[in-house]
């Protein structure tokens, strides 16, 4: 990741007649309500600033009427802002002249909402060509283009059946082809999956999650199901009255929640679930030793107390494998082969092999070099802090 794709400075929308009236009273401290009380003025969206990086899956969550839809809108400037920047790729949208935005539109930006507005007189692949025929791509590069994505979606076989044809998920399917066939660097995803039933909404996500380890696109994506923001988003802002008081990964926002308002979501929810091995594990708990230097004396004076085990780390910081005492109680200089656990490994994984291994496990990042351990102990300490209100 690596530049801020998007950068939203000081967004601001009121929606009325007066909205410096209303911006003045927001700076003096009023709320929403209070605006709307004294002025019939409504604010949609008020003072936020964000950035989103370049191929993440960035959440905007919140109840109805916390105001990310028009956040959204005020983004690809479906509506106009009445203060504050948007920068997309460094270009200012809210100054950009109308025929400029329509272009970016075309191309850079593709939307999916929560109805998969499909055009019922039009086949599967005549759907999913739409934006590029709007483009003025050639019928033959169109349809090919359109194919390509209908395949990475999994409808190529009903590329020729009508939208009336297909379950809804299937229809979503095509609303989220439609836009990948532009190819665009933003996507835009409001409440896209809302309307399928459990089952499909996690398939749909899942087809999302698989197309991204591919593409790497920049997605942002308008939710109010935490289970969906917690499983998608590589980061969360959370909303609330038209501002945003969290942003956070969605570790960072299950374990320090800003304030009841964002605790609130997690009701009834096993947040364990979406803990990684990188929140589990401990950084001083196995003692280390570098290679090459491993002899029985280096070893014993590495294990003179409580200890079991050590890892033995290269020069890198990589794992070569660990060392530990023999049958006979004594320090051996053998070193053990050890798989190690990527420090993202989900929870589940996690229980799995650290029940399965006698020694603690180390915990590599995406690299490979060593951040730290995993054992029983640990694990089972923070599945009952995270578990203890909701077993």
């Amino acid at each position: 990741m690596n530049s801020p794709k998007v950068v939203v400075e000081g967004l601001c929308k009121v929606f009325g007649t007066n909205p410096k009236q209303a911006i003045g009273m927001l700076a003096g401290g009023a709320t929403k309500e209070e605006v709307f009380a004294r002025t019939g003025q409504i604010v949609g969206v008020h003072n936020v600033s964000f950035e989103v990086k370049e191929g993440e899956i960035f959440v905007l969550m919140g109840l109805s009427g916390s105001g990310k839809s028009t956040l959204i809108r005020l983004i690809n400037r479906l509506v106009e802002p009445t203060a504050g920047k948007v920068l997309i790729d460094g270009r200012d949208v809210a100054s950009v002249p109308r025929s400029e935005l329509t272009a970016l539109r075309r191309k850079d930006m593709s939307m999916v909402f929560q109805s998969f507005a499909l055009m019922p007189q039009r086949t599967v692949l005549s759907n999913a060509a739409f934006g590029l025929e709007v483009a003025g791509v050639g019928k033959k590069e169109r349809e090919q283009r359109a194919m390509t994505v209908l395949e990475q979606v999994g409808l190529a076989p009903f590329a020729q059946k009508l939208p009336a044809q297909l379950s809804g998920g299937m229809q979503q399917r095509v609303g989220l082809a439609r836009a990948l066939a532009v190819n665009p660097s933003l996507m835009i995803m409001d409440e896209a999956f809302s309307a399928l039933d459990p089952l499909k909404r996690k398939e749909m996500q899942n087809v999302l999650l698989d197309l991204q380890r591919e593409q790497q696109r920049t997605i942002l994506f308008v939710s109010h199901d935490l289970e969906e923001a917690m499983r998608i988003g590589t980061r969360i802002a959370i909303m609330e009255g038209g501002k945003v008081v969290q942003i956070g990964t969605p570790q960072e926002i299950i374990t320090n929640p800003a304030d009841d308002y964002v605790r609130a979501f997690f009701e009834g929810i096993d947040t364990s679930r979406y803990l990684t091995a990188g929140d589990l594990m401990q950084t001083d708990a196995v003692p280390l030793m570098h290679a090459p230097h491993i002899d029985a004396s280096s070893v014993a004076a590495t294990l003179n107390g409580s200890a079991e085990y050590a890892f033995v780390l290269d020069g890198e910081r990589r794992i070569r494998g660990f060392v530990c005492r023999d049958a006979t109680g004594s320090a051996s200089p053998q070193v053990n082969h050890i798989e190690c656990i990527r420090r993202s490994t989900p929870l589940d994984d996690v229980v799995e092999r650290v029940v399965a291994s006698h020694a603690p496990l180390p915990v590599v990042d995406a690299d490979g070099f060593y951040c730290g351990s995993v054992n029983k102990t640990n694990v089972l300490n923070v599945l009952t802090r995270h578990r203890g209100s909701h077993v």
